[in-house]
């Protein structure tokens, strides 16, 4: 079976991983992420000369990824950007090499063998302190003109401010922004609270935490109705933390249920289901593009 060196970089941790073929994680481990960009290569070198028999390196990482291997934007690791990592890692290790934006691979994953495995049209939500995703378009991670496909918290949910300050989806509704609202109206820190205090102490009857999840799922419901309007994918699948709460879709439903008899005309109810992958997903799906590539490159 081939096998191949997958990397997750993050802002605290690098993991690692070799995946076999068939999606199975041989061997796994992280460490902290380097300060530099010399670093860095020096770890994913030194990685893939002790693993002598793969066929090629797939890297997960975060920022807007080009074709060419230049990671643009900005992220909490400030030196990947500007450089080409991807010819660096390349004329390092004489291997194929694949590089993607983070969410970009959580999705694949998905495709390859999670929740939307033999699916072509694909929305993939990532809700935590953010909002993000991937469009998988035909079974391809759709990037746009821009290389912002699937950003999906710069989504406008409320114009009727006319400064738009907070309107934006990430603003109105990551679990950052709900944990602002409570702490705002009980007149304490944010840091002081947290999301899964939040529905916790909505479970104990606190009616500011219960309005606050309310209206989480209500723009979020609304955010799902858009994109399923704009992109009419087969699926969309939401991961991040949010994604382990077991009432999760059926909130959901309801709120697009109320949504739905709202508009006689929309006869489209969104199909809704959570990630399979969590902590692997982006090693996979850095991995499955990878396969994809060199599957290319072959034809």
């Amino acid at each position: 079976m081939n096998k191949y060196i997958a990397f997750d970089i993050g802002g605290t941790f690098l993991k690692y991983a070799v995946v076999g073929a068939d999606s199975t994680i041989l061997e796994h481990n992280k460490v902290k992420t380097p300060k530099t960009l010399d670093g860095l290569l020096e770890v994913i070198h030194t990685f893939a000369a002790i693993h002598k028999d793969v066929q090629g390196i797939a890297v997960s990482l975060p920022g807007a990824v080009s074709h060419e291997g230049i990671v643009y934007g900005s992220s909490a690791i400030p030196f990947i950007h500007g450089p080409n990592i991807k010819q660096l890692i390349a004329s390092g290790t004489s291997l194929p090499v694949y590089i993607e934006n983070d969410a970009n691979c959580a999705g694949y994953a998905e495709v390859w063998a999670g929740a939307a495995k033999g699916k072509k049209d694909v929305l993939v939500m990532a809700i935590g302190t953010g909002v993000g995703g991937a469009i998988i378009k035909n079974g391809e991670v759709h990037k746009g003109a821009n290389l912002h496909g699937g950003e999906f918290g710069s989504m406008l949910l409320n114009a009727n401010n006319k400064d738009m300050k907070e309107e934006e989806w990430v603003r109105m509704d990551s679990t950052l922004s709900m944990v602002r609202k409570v702490a705002k109206r009980k007149n304490v820190e944010p840091e002081s609270l947290s999301g899964e205090e939040i529905f916790s102490l909505a479970a104990s009857g606190d009616r500011i935490c219960r309005e606050a999840i309310d209206d989480f799922f209500h723009l979020l419901a609304i955010g799902i109705f858009n994109l399923q309007y704009i992109y009419d994918p087969e699926i969309i699948l939401i991961g991040g933390g949010i994604s382990a709460r077991k009432d999760l879709i059926e909130r959901i439903h309801d709120k697009l249920d109320r949504i739905l008899e709202s508009f006689p005309k929309a006869t489209i109810r969104p199909e809704i289901g959570t990630c399979k992958f969590r902590q692997n997903a982006n090693l996979l799906g850095a991995v499955y593009g990878l396969i994809r590539g060199i599957e290319r490159d072959m034809l």
